[in-house]
């Protein structure tokens, strides 16, 4: 099992929209998460700062699930906006680990 994390800063203003949208996430979208094998996913926020955390079997297979998704396509369109995904190398895989009690 693969811990993987994202990070990405919210324009200001916009953390209400934000989890306005969350909390009516498309089924279509949790569907498509289960395919990639992503589970124990969750998203937290300080201030306008968001980090992203789920668990998968394969990192490499979820993320072409996502990148070849239509619906992660009209998602990405319906959060436009909103926030700017950090674009270095450790946003969207995994940062290093320094501590990990199971």
């Amino acid at each position: 099992m693969y811990r993987c994390t994202w990070y990405a800063s919210l324009y200001p203003g916009k953390l209400a929209e934000y989890r306005d949208k969350h909390a009516h996430i498309w089924p279509e979208m949790l569907e498509m998460f289960r395919r990639a094998g992503i589970r124990n996913y969750s998203i937290w926020n300080r201030g306008d700062k968001l980090f992203g955390y789920y668990e998968c079997d394969d990192p490499e297979y979820a993320a072409k699930v996502k990148r070849e998704s239509e619906v992660m396509a009209k998602w990405q369109k319906y959060m436009e906006g909103l926030m700017e995904i950090q674009t270095d190398e450790n946003s969207s895989s995994q940062l290093n680990e320094v501590f990990y009690m199971e």
